[in-house]
């Protein structure tokens, strides 16, 4: 689960400045595809959403976990990392360190070895390990249930907490990741800035009730076909997305582009010419 934190917590921002994602595609020289310029219509987000609720009736996290502290810890080391690296890498760290009392106490070089696969290793060995004596000092070693107890803990943010708080404890929490981030932008469902301002705009939008599912269709839809790359808009649902024109639009202009690029190279030498140059270099000496 790719995702940025605030407060000096992991960040990515895979976005350009002009709004969109960017990526080499096949042969195409890097593709820009901008964000809509417009939110679509309340009745219009609406549709999609009921499109997502639809394609997505059992969307549930990836994450593997048994308690709200495997959660917590299997977050924390999802930032930058995919689901399911970070699903190989736990049953290994929580046979070894299976509770806050016995992270806490952990050798950071220890647990630096058992995550090392999952990427900013260093940092978030010492996220979790602190995060774990924060939760025997202040929680006797329970996760809180609370999001202003959650967010003062080492590592963990807003988002970071609205997975803990949604899925563990099935509390009304939205959660903001890139593929939630990017998936907004392309439905017309926000202009937000910051993953918060997204937040805000996607909730005012969906019942309470329903929060932490439409984080879960957000996601599985971005994983699946509204990719980071370019959307696969041929095998999506949601026939209203205002993105569909944007990205077609896009790759024709990359497509032109790649075209006149190889029109204007010079021509290579005729057929005669590259046979008579190997017989050039591989007619033996005159002795």
């Amino acid at each position: 689960m790719q995702h940025w934190e605030a407060g000096g917590h992991a960040s990515s921002f895979p976005f350009d400045a002009r709004g969109g994602s960017r990526s080499c595609v096949a042969n195409l020289p890097e593709v820009t595809i901008p964000f809509p310029a417009r939110k679509v219509t309340r009745r219009v987000a609406l549709q999609e959403l009921d499109v997502l609720e639809a394609a997505y009736p059992a969307a549930v996290t990836a994450l593997a976990y048994h308690n709200p502290f495997e959660l917590l810890v299997a977050v924390i080391l999802s930032a930058q990392c995919t689901d399911a690296r970070v699903n190989l890498t736990t049953p290994h760290l929580f046979a070894k360190y299976p509770d806050a009392a016995a992270l806490a106490v952990a050798p950071l070089e220890g647990v630096e070895t058992i995550i090392k696969s999952c990427g900013f290793f260093r940092m978030k060995a010492r996220n979790i390990v602190n995060a774990a004596r924060a939760l025997v000092a202040r929680h006797s070693g329970d996760v809180p249930h609370e999001r202003e107890a959650l967010e003062a803990l080492p590592g963990v943010g807003r988002k970071t907490a609205a997975v803990v708080l949604s899925v563990a404890f099935e509390d009304a929490a939205f959660a903001v990741d890139t593929h939630v981030f990017r998936v907004a932008h392309r439905l017309g469902l926000t202009l937000g800035k910051t993953p918060r301002a997204v937040e805000d705009d996607v909730t005012k939008l969906v019942p309470s009730e329903k929060w932490r599912h439409a984080h879960h269709w957000l996601i599985l839809h971005g994983r699946a076909i509204c990719k980071a790359p370019v959307p696969l808009c041929g095998r999506c649902p949601v026939s209203m997305c205002p993105s569909r024109p944007i990205v077609a639009k896009a790759l024709a202009t990359a497509v032109a582009r790649t075209a006149t690029t190889a029109s204007a190279m010079p021509k290579t030498a005729s057929g005669r010419g590259r046979r008579d140059a190997a017989g050039a270099a591989t007619r033996r000496p005159a002795r």
